[in-house]
């Protein structure tokens, strides 16, 4: 019999510095680890200075360090694009998602000034951080699990109003208008949401009557979400392997649904 030739083993690939470095990027931005995790808070500082520098730039104006301050903003912006993007398995994937799309956006103002100042589009990374493990997964760690819908709940309401307040100081902000400051525009923001309406402050032209209309059915909407959150029983989420199920009482032995027997781990396991 004729011996079959051994098949050579493929040479293994060692991987190149730069793809190393892309490695240690996707760790720190998606990974878990105490060291990703104050990476991860690093970052939201720097969209804390973003929108800082947003609500302090018509002080800023005309200030020597303004372009100094705007542009120093605009380089770290631009790194952590350039670093989100690099730690992205699939780039083009990356690049199609909107909320890249919105940070380029404000990226050019910033570079741009001219443009205007559209930096409290930043605030929408709170709502993207809502969405990730990073806050949530040390209050599971400890057994408090029925906070997570109502932190989420409070982040969508805090995100939507400061995106609001920053979407009329940057279009409604002039001397004399009633919108002097940011402050003002986040006054007028809580006033409509609440269906307050002191009448102090309005927005002038049918622009601004729109934008009241869509800002309290919004708000009302975000309100009683956040109610229902921190006011109904608590439930877990744990699929039914049955009937799909997805909450249940923490104690639960059996499906409401379908009487299936359920095996919810104890909080905290």
């Amino acid at each position: 019999m004729t011996q079959k030739p051994k098949q050579e083993a493929e040479p293994e690939v060692e991987a190149t510095g730069f793809e190393l470095f892309r490695d240690k990027l996707r760790l720190l931005y998606h990974g878990s680890s105490p060291a990703a995790v104050r990476f991860q808070f690093s970052v939201l500082i720097v969209d804390v200075a973003i929108l800082a520098f947003f609500i302090a730039s018509p002080l800023l104006w005309d200030s020597p360090t303004y372009l100094y301050v705007d542009y120093s903003i605009a380089a770290l912006m631009f790194a952590d694009l350039a670093a989100r993007m690099l730690a992205s398995t699939d780039i083009t994937r990356w690049l199609r998602q909107p909320a890249n799309w919105v940070d380029i956006f404000i990226l050019a103002t910033l570079l741009v000034p001219v443009l205007g100042n559209f930096g409290f589009l930043r605030v929408l990374r709170l709502w993207t951080i809502s969405q990730s493990q990073v806050i949530w997964k040390p209050l599971r760690k400890h057994g408090l699990m029925r906070y997570e819908d109502a932190g989420k709940a409070v982040i969508n309401l805090v995100t939507f109003l400061f995106v609001v307040a920053g979407f009329i100081f940057t279009f409604f902000y002039a001397p004399g208008s009633g919108i002097d400051g940011y402050l003002d525009a986040l006054y007028f923001t809580v006033t409509t949401i609440t269906t307050t309406g002191f009448g102090d402050i309005t927005l002038p032209g049918p622009l601004g009557r729109i934008t009241s209309i869509i800002v309290m059915i919004i708000g009302i909407s975000l309100f009683v979400r956040l109610a229902q959150q921190v006011f109904r029983p608590f439930k877990i989420s744990f699929p039914c392997p049955q009937c799909g199920l997805q909450r249940h009482e923490p104690d639960a032995v059996h499906c409401k649904a379908c009487g299936h027997i359920l095996k919810i781990p104890d909080e905290g396991n």
